[in-house]
């Protein structure tokens, strides 16, 4: 289902795709150490950023980031280019391998430290207020990874990888406290704690459906806002990263995909 187009190639592990105010589009290529743009025009352009560029979101002139590599999140000054370090610790201690982040609408960023994929431990996802508050907002989760919030602002979801299925629970970005929590969907049928496949990034779609990418399974798996399975779509690499809505609806929904290093743009 959809038709799909190859927007770039040769990526070095494609993540985080995000679209600015001009309408370009951003991803990180996590093995690249650096920032990829799709520009309006069809060229593109690289920002060299160093470490382990993980997920990304365009918010108020920048294209802020995680940085597994750094224990960082980062930034990029759309304007200038400039790279900077915002934060890198938390309770005194490196951050734990930020992966996935996103902006709520009171312009705070959630972000997810799962730590490494070979650990066992548990990771934990976090809130950066615009004063500069560092909290935590979860723990004890088996690889928390992709994020979204559902067309109410209020609905947060996570992505619990490593035991393929997604959360929910009440966001209050006043408070800063994730609330009234339980599982709202099994993305992959598979024994507790099997590594692979499972749910990373995802976006919500105009019409409030969620769009979860299956790291290792090789398709966008569509649920609706109620948390029912609908759909697959199927990709041509199996390792899709990432995923995010064009907001002009030109691209559709574009793709971030790391077993071919592609770029895609699917028409649904």
């Amino acid at each position: 289902m959809g038709e799909i187009r190859v927007l770039a190639t040769g990526l070095k592990f494609p993540e985080g795709p995000t679209f600015d105010k001009a309408g370009s589009l951003w991803c990180v290529e996590q093995e690249g150490e650096c920032l990829f743009c799709y520009q309006k025009d069809g060229s593109v352009k690289r920002v060299k950023t160093g470490g382990k560029p993980n997920g990304a979101v365009a918010h108020n002139g920048y294209i802020w980031f995680c940085d597994s590599g750094e224990n960082a999140l980062r930034r990029l000054n759309i304007a200038t280019e400039t790279v900077e370090t915002v934060v890198s610790e938390l309770r005194t201690m490196p951050l734990n391998r930020p992966t996935d982040l996103l902006v709520d609408d009171a312009g705070q960023l959630i972000f997810t430290c799962p730590g490494s994929s070979d650990d066992p431990s548990p990771g934990y996802v976090a809130v950066y207020t615009s004063a500069g508050k560092l909290e935590i907002i979860a723990e004890g989760l088996a690889y928390p990874n992709g994020l979204a919030l559902l067309s109410d602002n209020t609905t947060l979801l996570i992505a619990e990888t490593h035991r393929q299925r997604i959360w929910q629970g009440y966001w209050d970005s006043h408070s800063l406290s994730w609330e009234n929590l339980r599982v709202w969907a099994t993305v992959i049928d598979a024994p507790a704690n099997a590594t692979m496949p499972g749910p990373d990034g995802m976006a919500v779609s105009p019409d409030g459906n969620l769009y979860v990418a299956v790291f290792g399974a090789g398709v966008i798996r569509v649920f609706s806002a109620d948390g029912l399975f609908m759909h697959d779509i199927d990709l041509p690499g199996g390792n899709p990263s990432n995923c995010a809505f064009d907001p002009s609806g030109e691209l559709g929904l574009v793709v971030t995909e790391t077993e071919k290093g592609e770029l895609l743009s699917v028409r649904l």
